[in-house]
């Protein structure tokens, strides 16, 4: 019976970290991640031994990752050859490392509680949602880094997104750990009739919310130069062809007559979208989009991998320019953060990808500050697939860009191919992303994506146009960007850091204080 007992709370947590996938794209309940963040926090609180805080934060964290990430079995399986069990093996071992995050969050909040007696207020209120946004930014580096679902990204479209722009998606974790922590006060204070207690939660929920909807009003860069138009293509490409060196041909072409249909200030194909090296192409081919590009006075940026040498390659945007004599004919972007297992061998893993059958899989890596590219008034700052899933790195560029004095980007731009995944959440789970993206900076991010989902974003992180996904089309539009810096641009994830160990240490000074009034 008291085994039954002990195992209650940790099935309650797995339970409740199923349910918070819901609450990201394509569902967007994002009060449901309020709600089941509260329930964690109110189970730790109870929680007697500190072995029992971390089992309840890691069925929490396994769950809510195995249930959002399950998508990466079919990149394992049906696209990189790996066996069923294997492949399933694979994504229950990834959810329980990556869960072992928020156990050790809500074990070090345990002991914090335990060490200074912490009540329900200051643990709920404090303590709780700063290691668990801690936790959230050192998933954001740690191996890497894997961001995904983080919680942040479920309030895309609620009244916290207003912290977007000041303290980044991390920051957004931290509110809504906060907001759900008054939730749990609440209802811990209903149950208990702590009159005092209730109207303190409700204060903190309330406030939280108004703040977050009026920082949504405010206008944190301006619009700036004239329109410009764009033509985002989006082939449609089945993966299990991509590579396929039969089809090789029949790819090219396709993108040869959607590039060539119409001109365009810039045209954007997705990432690889031309899958061989320059030098592997049919001859003549490069020349048709040149000859293209100069007559009708487009720019080209072109997803395709490049080859410095026989062991160096990289994952690149080639931009092709009209010639003139006043500009430059070709800009290049290399992929700085590079996919692990799919694009670089982390050590000791070779046996791992040998299972796979995943072409080019060991690339170089870009710096990680690199220019943007001119088009007309405008500045584009491009980045590739999952790079944009860290907000850090493209606030990183664009502050070093204000710093420098050199040209500051109006436009984020990001092509992908994450037909890996099939037709599953992880499409409007990276759109959701992408939106967060524009939201700190406040500049618009164009998408141009293979099977899905190409957009127009605009600064406010709302979609404006978009492609369905698994169809063959373009998106053509006119948009200018804006300029301006973000706190976020400013001081990157600095603040919300600074704020959680503030949290923290406040916590831990006000038991102080009330333990000597004792």
């Amino acid at each position: 019976m008291e085994r039954l007992k002990s195992l209650f709370f940790p099935v309650i947590a797995f339970l409740t970290g199923i349910l918070t996938v819901f609450s990201f794209a394509p569902y967007g309940v994002w009060g449901l991640q309020l709600f089941c963040l509260a329930i964690l926090a109110g189970i730790v609180m109870v929680q007697a031994r500190k072995r029992h805080a971390f089992y309840c934060g890691w069925a929490y964290g396994t769950a809510s990752f195995g249930a959002g990430l399950y998508w990466m079995f079919i990149s394992l399986h049906v696209y990189g050859g790996m066996n069923a069990l294997m492949a399933g093996t694979g994504i229950a071992l990834l959810a329980m490392f990556m869960g072992l995050l928020p156990a050790f969050a809500c074990l070090l909040a345990f002991l914090l509680k335990k060490r200074f007696q912490t009540g329900n207020p200051l643990f709920l209120i404090m303590v709780f949602p700063a290691f668990w946004a801690l936790f959230e930014w050192l998933r954001g580096w740690v191996f890497s880094g894997l961001p995904w679902l983080s919680t942040g990204y479920a309030f895309t479209d609620s009244p916290l997104a207003g912290f977007a722009p000041v303290a980044g998606v991390f920051g957004i974790s931290l509110t809504a750990a906060v907001t759900a922590g008054a939730l749990a006060v609440f209802c811990l204070s209903i149950w208990t009739r702590r009159k005092n207690l209730i109207l303190m939660a409700i204060v903190v929920f309330v406030f939280l919310l108004s703040f977050g909807q009026t920082l949504r009003r405010v206008e944190w860069t301006a619009i700036q130069g004239n329109p410009i138009h764009i033509r985002l293509l989006q082939g449609n490409i089945a993966q299990e062809t991509k590579f396929n060196p039969r089809q090789i041909q029949t790819m090219l072409d396709q993108y040869r007559t959607m590039i060539t249909r119409q001109p365009a200030d810039v045209i954007v194909t997705p990432e690889t979208a031309i899958p061989i090296y320059p030098q592997s192409l049919p001859a003549g081919y490069l020349d048709n989009l040149l000859a293209f590009v100069d007559q009708s006075g487009s720019r080209l940026a072109l997803g395709i991998p490049l080859a410095d040498s026989r062991t160096a390659y990289t994952n690149s945007l080639l931009v092709v320019f009209p010639q003139s004599k006043d500009n430059m004919r070709l800009y290049r972007y290399n992929k700085h953060h590079l996919v692990p297992f799919g694009e670089f061998v982390p050590f000791g893993f070779k046996w791992f990808v040998d299972m796979m059958h995943i072409p080019l899989g060991e690339f170089a890596r870009g710096d990680l500050v690199q220019p943007p590219f001119p088009v007309k008034d405008q500045w584009i700052l491009p980045n590739i697939c999952y790079e944009d899933i860290f907000g850090e790195e493209i606030a990183t560029r664009l502050r070093d860009e204000y710093t420098s004095g050199k040209p500051v980007a109006s436009l984020l731009l990001n092509i992908s191919n994450i037909a890996w995944f099939g037709d599953t959440v992880a499409l409007p789970q990276h759109l959701q992303i992408s939106r967060m993206r524009s939201l700190e900076t406040g500049r618009p991010m164009l998408r141009a994506t293979n099977t899905g989902t190409t957009a127009f974003i605009n600064e406010y992180g709302e979609v404006v146009q978009q492609l369905p996904p698994y169809v063959t089309g373009e998106l053509s539009f006119h948009v200018s960007g804006t300029q301006g810096i973000t706190p976020y641009i400013r001081f990157g994830n600095t603040l919300v850091v600074a704020l959680s160990i503030l949290l923290i240490a406040s916590a831990c000074l006000a038991s102080w204080f009330w333990k000597r009034g004792q």
